[in-house]
């Protein structure tokens, strides 16, 4: 195997220096389609969905590194990019609306010869090599969209520099029972990773990776063009890129992270990362000064509850009018709750309507949806939330089963045009 250390084996021409030196550039991997999430992610990318009240998944991410004083940062997009596009914008309410640096949405790379969907992880940072060149970083640092936590990676950045390392990757311990659906690390005593295995069936640690790595760039450069020219793989950093930095004996460290995260790629912990919120024992505090979470929210009246209203150990954002009863339930803006009608264990997205005597509960309730009067969610556990996506419209007098999915198509197809 050739020598990644050295830049004269792979012929790749050296790219011009702007002069916008930056220390680290992050990369924020946005363009996941989020199949798993079904009826909402229809029409956006995983990043763009609601979350909390007030924000979106992507707005965890883009706060952490203005948090943590990175200002250049490239969101690669793909799937249904047209509401994440448009929510980033320049940049401007994460203080990423910079003349040297910024925000940039990165789409799959044009040529003038062909252009190509990212094919993976590892491939889509390749694609815009030359964006990262434009700012001479020492490091690179690599994000997942669709997670919920606040992290300083400034800290993670110090890590990784006194340990000399080429790759670090963030880690959480998680029940063994769980690992398998994770990059799971083994290390030794100095947090240097001994071994590394993308889910396996039966793990041999409990070290999962968060999907944060912060790489030494022109390491991390070789090993992208190296793994882009080789036909058999997946272009991807847990399958290919870890594994191959790993078999040449780079210097490669865990940094452990104690506090929340959760990925949010499947309705159940979706549900579950809204709820945590209005739990009291939750380690995710959306109210701490020192570390805000930044959103791009359209200003609207305050909410309003009427004499009829009864809300409890919920978050109801602005814009909403409540005349029924809300219960261990998160409203975003701009929601209406008619009389006599009954939410519980719920996450409402903007500007729904709930009908009057309407039961919903254990349920996630896209934006724009209307739900006529006296509609029942049977709602019976948590382990079969149901999910009505963007713009449905649901007749009065339905009845939804538990763990429905029904898209704005799906209602049309099972209730008919509802005028």
């Amino acid at each position: 195997m050739n020598d990644v250390n050295d830049t004269n084996t792979l012929c790749v021409p050296a790219l011009r220096k702007t002069g916008r030196k930056k220390e680290t550039v992050a990369m924020l991997l946005a363009g996941g389609q989020g199949s798993r999430l079904g009826a909402l992610t229809e029409k956006m990318a995983k990043p763009a969905v609601p979350f909390g009240g007030k924000y979106r998944i992507i707005d965890f991410a883009l706060s952490n590194c203005t948090n943590s004083n990175i200002d250049t940062l490239g969101v690669l997009t793909q799937y249904q990019p047209l509401e994440l596009n448009s929510y980033i914008g320049n940049g401007h309410p994460w203080d990423l609306d910079r003349i040297n640096g910024g925000v940039y949405v990165l789409p799959p790379y044009m040529s003038a010869k062909a252009g190509e969907w990212y094919r993976g992880t590892a491939n889509a940072i390749y694609q815009n090599i030359s964006f990262i060149e434009q700012f001479n970083p020492e490091y690179v640092v690599i994000l997942s969209g669709d997670h919920i936590y606040k992290m300083d990676y400034s800290l993670m950045i110090d890590f990784h520099k006194e340990k000399g390392a080429d790759a670090t990757i963030a880690v959480q311990q998680v029940p063994i029972e769980e690992a398998s659906r994770f990059g799971i690390m083994v290390t030794d005593e100095n947090q240097r990773i001994t071994a590394f295995e993308e889910k396996p069936p039966v793990p041999t640690s409990n070290k999962a990776s968060m999907g944060v790595y912060v790489f030494t760039w022109p390491i991390l450069r070789n090993y992208l063009i190296q793994d882009e020219n080789d036909p058999g793989s997946s272009n991807d950093f847990g399958k290919n890129i870890i594994p191959a930095m790993l078999a040449c004996g780079n210097p490669m460290y865990a940094y452990t992270f104690n506090d929340y995260w959760k990925d949010v790629g499947t309705i159940e912990s979706l549900w579950e990362a809204n709820m945590d919120l209005l739990s009291s024992e939750s380690t995710l505090n959306l109210y701490d000064a020192n570390w805000h979470i930044y959103s791009r929210n359209p200003g609207m009246p305050p909410h309003y509850a009427s004499r009829d209203a009864n809300i409890s150990e919920s978050m109801v954002t602005e814009g909403c009018e409540v005349s029924g009863t809300v219960t261990n339930s998160i409203l975003f803006a701009g929601i209406r709750v008619d009389r006599n009608s009954t939410i519980k264990n719920s996450v409402i997205m903007p500007n729904t309507i709930i009908g009057s005597g309407s039961f919903i509960n254990y349920a996630i309730v896209a934006e724009d949806v209307t739900i006529g009067c006296d509609v029942k969610f049977k709602g019976s556990s948590s382990s079969l939330i149901t999910v009505i996506g963007p713009g449905a419209v649901i007749p009065d007098g339905s009845v939804i089963e538990d763990g429905a999915r029904i898209s704005a198509d799906d209602a049309i197809r099972l209730f008919g045009e509802v005028r």
